[in-house]
């Protein structure tokens, strides 16, 4: 209840945060502020002892975090536009940060207990909040900000690209819960486990930071969404067919075009189709709105799939990134 407590309290505050930030111009404050807060609300848990306890620092932790990343986005797309530096080398950078936070944290906990967690966590997003307010923030005319949000919504780029990346972002639902209990009940081990893992995000770093602007430049947004779904309906099919390590050896690195390439292009695409002054909002609805409650969908979904059917449940996902393909060649810059 407490986690999905927190989840929930994460499709208000991020939409809520990002308009308040559009309409305020000051993405960066609420961003800085959003920031400070999550790493107060981190220290919480320190002393927090008991369900309520736990229960409402939960939702004062997820309320604040949140919202970063929809804000650190618009951010980092206004400041590519104007500086022309790769976004994805920002979005590559935190791939590779969250590797190297896995490896850590596991030696902090060795040595000094599950306590470090906390604590490193909130000096971090201290850091971070030092950081985020050196960035620029979003220059825009005094009436740009007060623009209806139901704008967006009757953009029909901007609507397709959210209904595109909610099927295939939230195919992966089945993925993230059940491929180790998959894996694990057809033999493989947890070190094997934990290499197929490194294998998916190593591809996402790849594709941040080298392949997807070129592939993106040579496809436009629209052919590299496509191949990001036709790539979702190879990667699931193998989930549904075999636990050939060798077969998910090379269907764990498509989380690079499944997950990295879709969201460059869904960020190219957003800059170029959104009206100045609701950089956050739009943020908010992609990647809150969109593609977090088709997760949340997807996941519960995934359950009942997986005791019925098992492993053939991810001819479902399949069919989900089947189903975006069409909408993905309507797409327009």
């Amino acid at each position: 209840m407490v986690l999905a407590c927190g989840t929930a309290v994460r499709l208000v505050a991020s939409p809520l945060a990002a308009r308040i930030g559009d309409r305020r111009h000051a993405l960066r404050t609420v961003l800085v502020a959003c920031i400070a807060l999550g790493g107060a609300a981190a220290l919480g848990y320190l002393p927090a002892y008991g369900f309520w306890a736990l229960l409402g620092l939960t939702l004062l932790h997820a309320a604040f975090l949140a919202p970063m990343p929809v804000l650190a986005d618009a951010l980092a797309l206004a400041s590519s536009r104007r500086s022309r530096f790769e976004y994805g080398r920002v979005r590559g950078t935190g791939s590779a940060a969250f590797i190297a936070g896995v490896l850590a944290s596991g030696q902090l906990v060795g040595g000094f207990g599950l306590p470090a967690i906390v604590v490193s966590q909130a000096l971090l997003l201290f850091a971070a909040a030092g950081a985020a307010a050196r960035v620029p923030d979003v220059a825009r005319e005094k009436d740009e900000a007060k623009q209806d949000a139901l704008a967006l919504l009757r953009i029909p780029t901007f609507r397709n690209l959210v209904i595109v990346a909610a099927l295939v972002l939230g195919s992966h639902a089945m993925h993230d819960a059940f491929a180790v209990i998959r894996w694990s009940a057809a033999g493989i081990g947890a070190s094997t486990s934990s290499l197929l893992w490194a294998l998916s995000v190593a591809a996402e770093v790849l594709v941040f930071f080298v392949l997807g602007p070129p592939l993106i430049a040579r496809l436009t947004p629209r052919g590299a969404i496509a191949l990001a779904a036709l790539a979702g309906i190879a990667r699931w099919a193998v989930m549904a067919r075999s636990t050939d390590v060798a077969a998910l050896a090379l269907a764990q690195p498509l989380h690079g075009l499944t997950f990295a390439l879709l969201h460059l292009a869904c960020m190219r695409l957003i800059a170029r189709t959104v009206p100045h002054g609701l950089e956050g909002t739009a943020q908010a609805l992609y990647a809150t709105v969109g593609i977090g409650s088709a997760t949340a969908l997807f996941t519960l979904m995934s359950g009942v799939l997986y005791q019925r059917w098992g492993a053939e449940g991810f001819w479902i996902m399949a069919a989900l990134c089947a189903a975006a393909l069409p909408l993905a060649l309507r797409l327009r810059s």
